[in-house]
């Protein structure tokens, strides 16, 4: 079973749930609709990663905020990075089927330290750097459907074990990554750092 590091402490989640959708102008840099409903679904265990590989040439990297939930609630922040296969999650939309092929396979769930977190959750905002330049940019105030509400959701048809991780979506600023590119992901409350995590691409 794959583990993620809490406070310096390894743990075991038993699943990731992602929410998908949740910042309008990422929503328009892919050509999507804006969905009637929270866009939910799940990276298994064997996702879950603290090395971030190269795939393949259109594989995507999407930053998130990420939350570790205890006893049903956000007791931890940390950074994350949603991998997906671009190409064959564009034909499985067209034919309507599920993303898992392209967005749960093995290594997709790129987490870096959890920190424990009992501030203000309209304070939290992240930066995603890839080689020194700003990629990525997101703060409480852009998302759609703020932390409480993807609680409430989620718990409305799925049991959240001790330790799983919610990665909250994605803002605009998504692309494709290479080997040897450095990625160095940032979560703030208000100005001040809680967490800094960074991967060179293997």
């Amino acid at each position: 079973m794959n583990t993620i590091n809490y406070n310096n402490i390894p743990i075991t989640p038993s699943k990731v749930v992602c929410i998908g959708r949740n910042y309008v102008e990422h929503i328009e840099e892919l050509g999507n609709e804006i969905p009637e409903n929270m866009v939910v679904f799940n990276k298994p265990n064997s996702a879950i990663s603290s090395s971030l590989k190269f795939f393949k040439e259109d594989t995507r990297f999407e930053g998130e905020i990420c939350f570790l939930i205890e006893k049903g609630d956000i007791v931890a922040v940390g950074f994350g990075l949603d991998l997906t296969h671009a190409k064959l999650q564009n034909y499985l939309k067209t034919k309507g089927l599920p993303w898992e092929r392209a967005k749960a396979f093995d290594g997709s769930a790129v987490f870096g330290e959890f920190v424990a977190f009992r501030g203000e959750l309209s304070q939290l905002k992240m930066k995603l750097f890839i080689n020194d330049t700003l990629v990525q940019f997101a703060e409480y105030s852009l998302m759609m459907y703020k932390p409480d509400v993807m609680l409430e959701e989620i718990k409305a048809f799925m049991h959240l074990e001790d330790d799983d991780i919610i990665m909250s979506g994605t803002p605009k600023g998504v692309a494709t990554y290479a080997i040897g590119d450095r990625f160095v992901g940032q979560i703030f409350e208000g100005e001040r750092l809680l967490i800094e995590s960074s991967w060179i691409v293997e």
